[in-house]
Order: structure tokens, then sequence, then C-alpha cells
């Protein structure tokens, strides 16, 4: 299968043949011809699996032979979830459509407003935003979408989850019901199944297979430990194990920041990305990572999905996502290409029921390995089906003891002077504060 057979015409095709795309993915070879037929559609896939070609070849393939767009109209809208996304985005767009003579811009929040007004003015064939920006530009009478043909909602599930439906339902109350329209989602929940009967017309549904998949490059471990004394097992794993770069998360933008704080202060050239950091601090982390010149990136949910990143050695979780899922993407950022990756997670007492649902989703046991120095007081069970006896038998009082139950609680870390330890506390410099 070629782009050609697609039906995508020649400049588009040299514009992929430059970039050195041969060959589509099973998502555009599904997906681009129902959308040049003119379909709306649903598809189920994942950071990773060519989604954003499979929607932009077509859209820039019906986009290039008509009229440009009137000064402040927009033609084609693709929303996406995160500002990183929506710059990946764009760019992708910009890459695709040299020499198409169309106009695209990336509008999102954390910048200034004033510059993303100006562009809009004269125009835009193909606006990629994030809801929250959009609806501040709409208010200020900055865009308008009376000609707008083609609209794309890229990660809906995680649009959803990120609190945006009002906006979404905003938004919708205003575009032209007359337009092509296409949803991409990681997950079918039944919000984003409820979401497509409301924005799309008789959708044609795509997946790809496997779509809660992982490469099988990719080697799994778990590391039980203690909550309070995560962070020293993470500065031990990095200091044993040397690798050169790790895409680190955590579950809230607090942990990042101090995370990231304990790392510095133990000599890692590590670096945090959430939503409150200013939008020119997120993008320059994100642009050292990828060139090598950070080593640690420690993120939340934010950078799960969208992120390219060339040859991630390993990526860690310090927390569990709360929805199995979440995993796969926040681990899709290692092992590809045929390369070997490793995702390791370090998981506390209180975090078994996720652990569990993971295991679930990846059919298979994640090795748990204990570090001495960091055993940890509260049991992480095996969840193998063969050992959920002895599992439960681990994690629960007997019986007939007599005793109460303990409660799971989060130790403070022991003093490392009584305790065996691998070396001293490693964020002890941080205490100076």
């Amino acid at each position: 299968m070629t782009f050609a057979k697609l039906g995508l015409s020649q400049p588009l095709i040299d514009n992929l043949n430059t970039l050195g795309y041969t060959q589509p993915t099973p998502i555009q070879a599904k997906a681009i011809p129902l959308l040049l037929s003119g379909n709306d559609i649903i598809a189920a896939a994942q950071t990773g699996t060519g989604k954003t070609a499979a929607f932009t070849l077509p859209l820039l393939e019906k986009l290039a032979g008509q009229n440009r767009a009137s000064p402040n109209q927009v033609r084609c809208l693709i929303l996406a979830p995160t500002r990183e996304l929506a710059s990946q985005i764009g760019e992708s767009v910009r890459k695709y459509s040299q020499g198409l003579g169309l106009r695209s811009q990336i509008v999102y929040g954390g910048v200034k407003t004033h510059p993303q007004i100006n562009g809009l003015k004269r125009g835009t064939d193909i606006l990629v935003a994030t809801p929250g920006r959009l609806m501040d530009l709409m208010k200020q009478g900055a865009v308008a979408f009376d000609e707008l043909e083609y609209l794309v909602l890229d990660e809906a599930d995680r649009m959803l989850d990120l609190g945006f439906e009002e906006s979404l339902n905003e938004l919708l109350a205003i575009l032209p019901n007359t337009r092509q329209t296409m949803m991409f989602s990681a997950t079918y929940s039944d919000a984003v199944k409820q979401l497509a009967k409301v924005w799309l017309n008789n959708p044609e549904e795509v997946a790809v297979k496997q779509s809660n998949k992982v490469a099988t490059t990719v080697r799994h471990q778990v590391y039980p430990v203690d909550k309070a004394r995560k962070p020293e097992l993470l500065a031990e794993l990095l200091h044993r194990q040397h690798w050169h770069q790790a895409l680190i998360f955590v579950k809230t933008k607090r942990e990042a920041d101090e995370l990231t704080e304990l790392l510095i202060a133990e000599d890692f050239n590590a670096a945090a990305m959430h939503g409150d950091k200013q939008q020119y601090i997120r993008l320059a982390a994100l642009k050292a990572f990828r060139d090598g010149q950070l080593n640690y990136l420690v993120a939340t949910d934010v950078a799960a999905r969208g992120l390219d990143i060339a040859e991630l050695p390993v990526v860690i979780n310090v927390s569990l996502p709360h929805v199995a899922e979440d995993y796969i993407h926040r681990i899709g950022r290692t092992g590809r290409a045929g390369l070997e990756g490793r995702a390791v997670s370090l998981v506390c007492a209180d975090e078994i029921e996720a652990l569990r649902a993971i295991e679930a989703l990846l059919k298979q046991r994640i090795p748990r390995k204990e570090i001495p120095g960091f055993e940890a007081e509260h049991r992480v069970p095996d969840s193998h089906p063969r050992n959920q006896k002895s599992a439960k038998a681990n994690s629960t009082p007997n019986a007939n003891s007599g005793k109460d139950k303990k409660p799971k609680i989060d130790l403070p870390p022991p003093d490392v002077t009584k305790g065996p330890s691998l070396r001293s506390n490693p964020f002890a410099k941080s205490k100076k504060k």
C-alpha cells in the first residue's frame, strides 16, 4: 500500500517522500479514503499510530483546491486538549503543506493573545486550537466560523477528562451544521460515545487492531516501595541504571515541582512540565529534552500523549495513573521503531488496584523487584492469577488471629543512620530550606 493508492495528489506525496514517509500506517490506510470521500468518522487511535497524518493529509488534499479563507474566518478547525499536542499538530500541518499555499495557525493559552488575534485577521485555512483559548478569542470577536467546512476533535477522551465539555457544547452551538467532522479518541468510554452522537453525522467507525497493546520491545518492571520513600528510590535507580534520559510521570503539579527540586538538589539534570508552567518554559524544556540537553523530564499526564521523543530508553511511573489505559499512553514514548524500551513503576500498597487493572489490560504479570534497603513496610501483593490466594493472605490479616487490621498509612522515611541503605539520604540537601 502506498499513499498514492489512497488518493493523495503528487504535491502531498512529494512532501511525504521528503519527510521519509513511504507507506501509510493502518489507521492512515483506513481513515484517509473515508475522509476524502466526505464521511464523518470516529476513530479509535492512540499516540504513535500516525493519527495526525490520518486526518491532516486528506484535509490538506481537499483544502488545497479551494478558495482561501476570508478575514477572521476559519475553513478547518482542529481541536486538541493540550498546548503540546496543538503545537505538534500545527507543526505537522506546516511540514505536510509545504508549497500548497495554505495558511495555518496555532492558538493556545499561556501566551499573549495579541499576536494570535493579528494572525487570525487575514483568515485561516487550518486553525489548530485548544478549547479554552479558542473560546476566549471567540468572545473577543477575533475568529468566526461561517466558512467552516471541516472539524477535527483530536483525543476527545482527554478533552472530556480535562473538563472541556462545557466549552465544546458552547462551540457546537455556533458551528455550521453542514460540515465534515472527524473524532479521534484513544478510548471509547460512554462519555465519548455520547459526544460522538451529538457532534457526528452517521459516522464511519475506524479502529486499528490491538489499540491497547504496547510494543513487544518494552520491558515492564515494578519496584514495590512505601509511598514516602518513592523519591529516594527514584534517585537510587537513576544512580544505579545510568539511564541517559527518562520521562518521569507523577499525578499532580505539586508533585512534579517538588520531585524536580529534589532531583536537582541531587545533581540530576531535571526539569518539570505541567499546566501551571508558562508556555515558553514548557516548550523550552520539551525542546531541551528532545535535543538530549535535558536528561530527566518530570511531567503530569499533560505530557502523556502527543510527545514525539526519539529513542527514549525509559519511562518511569512514580505514581500509577488512575485509568489503566493511561499507562499505555505514558509508556508509548519508549520502545519505538524496534528499539528496546523500559517501563518502570514505583508502586506502593495503596496502588494495588491500579496495578491489577494495568496487568489485566496488558494480559500479563509485571515482574516485581525489591531493592535492598527499600523493602516496603506495606506489601505489594503478587496479582498474578496463580498467586491471588497468597497475595490475599499477605495483604489481609488472619480473621482468627484476634488482631485488628492495620490501616494503610504512609510511613516517613526511616532514619538512614539506623536502617539499611545503599547510600545516605539522597535528598538531604533539600532540608537546608
